[in-house]
């Protein structure tokens, strides 16, 4: 039996055995367990014996060999590279002999991999990209690579603004770990986009908020659905300027049921999270998760009476146990490490998740209920979310308060919260809950709540 130990101990001692090894293996099992597990090929290995394989009728043993030929980042084999790429009917053989030519790194590659750029696989030309980044200094190249900007494929869009797009801030944001102090800890009452208005760029670090359910609810009532979507689209255009670079928005919502009229009429389901969706990402947020809040069947509305009395198919109606967390980050050309970076080593170390956390996306959490606010969130989907999408220090921002248990998380995490909420009832119970200061509260600035003049009084002398 073939073993990696074995392979090794060929590869170092007798290289003779281990050629005739790999040319006299009949099965392509074994003959792909071989190629796989060569690893790091020596200097005088001869790589010339994998030529053949790369006309077998498997792919997996074609795809092996051209892995081991581009090992070697050998110009001798960039024609045949350049063929496989180009005639080879398996797409991860064809994506791996372009990305072998490309970590030749020599401008004889050049011309072979601006062939790619046309090619039907985007992650064909992905990898032609990655190789020609290289070359970057050549202007030939930049000029071919800069006709990709408008390709249609959207990874492909990605990388070349990122590599040649000037990006162009304002000298006025503040350092990303900052914030200012007269939105740390502060409730205001009125619209969220009057508000907004007030709110400089890239001042809050995260957003977590669940808006108003459409026409359900007797605090929100809209005149279509198309003016509700049209009032979310508003306020989360507002919340992307006001977010940092890179930093997270996450969406509480739920498809929502109208009740019908009567008996002789139906009622009508409305899909909001996947409405808002594709309003979202054209606002320049980049879709992240989707993380599923499970409830206990007991604590939701009952709706299989009818069905569990008829058992006629086409009246099947599940009981929604179900919200969806949707998770979003600002669109960016910078990796998650660079926001890590930006905090202090002492920061980072504070907020690190301790102990026991939720490894996947069903978080199964009893919903909590208030005899004011008809709709709240539990304390305990909050602490997950500001736990897990922020930092210490942090300005955690809810644009539809409620209850204010986005500001008690936040507290009691050592963040800080900024909330508007427009119904007068929930900013007074927030006056109430969140004045109070808490035995476990880390947070020593205290709440401060405006009315919306007062926060544009606040706003102008700050």
């Amino acid at each position: 039996m073939i073993t990696k130990s074995f392979i090794e101990e060929l590869k170092s001692r007798d290289l003779e055995t281990l050629y005739k090894l790999i040319s006299e293996t009949k099965g392509n099992k074994e003959l792909v367990f071989i190629l796989e597990n060569l690893g790091h090929l020596p200097q005088k290995f001869d790589i010339g014996i994998f030529e053949r394989f790369t006309k077998n009728s498997n792919s997996n043993v074609r795809f092996w060999a051209v892995k081991n030929i581009g090992k070697r980042s050998n110009p001798n084999f960039l024609v045949l590279l350049t063929n496989i790429a180009s005639q080879d009917s398996d797409s991860l053989t064809r994506r791996e002999a372009v990305s072998s030519i490309g970590r030749m790194r020599d401008r004889q590659a050049i011309p072979h991999l601006i062939t790619f750029l046309q090619d039907d696989d985007p992650k064909v030309i992905l990898q032609a990209i990655r190789g020609l980044l290289i070359f970057k200094e050549d202007k030939v190249v930049v000029e071919e690579l800069e006709k990709l900007k408008d390709h249609p494929n959207e990874m492909i869009q990605a990388v070349i603004k990122k590599e040649f797009q000037k990006v162009t801030r304002n000298s006025d944001v503040l350092p990303h770990t900052i914030s200012p102090d007269y939105l740390k800890n502060v409730v205001v009452n009125g619209d969220v986009r009057q508000v907004l208005e007030l709110v400089p760029d890239e001042s809050i670090h995260l957003t977590f908020t669940s808006p108003p359910y459409y026409n359900a609810r007797d605090y929100s009532i809209y005149e279509s659905y198309q003016s509700y979507l049209d009032f979310l689209t508003e306020v989360f255009k507002g919340v992307h300027r006001v977010t940092k670079e890179g930093r997270f928005l996450v969406l509480n919502t739920s498809p929502i049921i109208i009740p019908r009229m009567s008996r002789a009429h139906a009622s009508i389901r409305y899909p909001i999270p996947f409405d808002i969706h594709c309003r979202l990402t054209k606002l320049g947020w980049d879709f992240i998760d989707d993380i599923v809040w499970l409830k206990p069947e007991s604590s939701v509305k009952n709706r299989n009476a009818g069905f569990l009395q008829h058992r006629k198919p086409l009246g099947y109606k599940p009981n929604a146990v179900t919200e969806y967390l949707m998770v979003y980050r600002k669109k960016t050309t910078k990796l998650l490490d660079w926001n890590i970076h930006q905090y202090p080593l002492d920061i980072v170390e504070k907020s690190k998740i301790k102990g026991d956390y939720e490894t996947s996306n069903v978080w199964k959490i009893d919903p909590t209920f208030d005899s004011v606010h008809s709709a709240v969130f539990p304390i305990e989907l909050c602490n997950r979310v500001i736990s897990y999408y922020s930092y210490v220090g942090d300005l955690i921002f809810d644009p539809f308060g409620g209850s204010g248990t986005v500001g008690k998380s936040s507290t009691n995490q050592g963040r800080n919260f900024f909330m508007t909420e427009i119904d007068k009832r929930y900013f007074v119970r927030m006056q109430e809950t969140l004045g109070k200061k808490g035995l476990f509260d880390t947070n020593n600035m205290s709440p401060r709540f405006y009315t919306l003049s007062e926060f544009l009084d606040i706003e102008r002398k700050d």
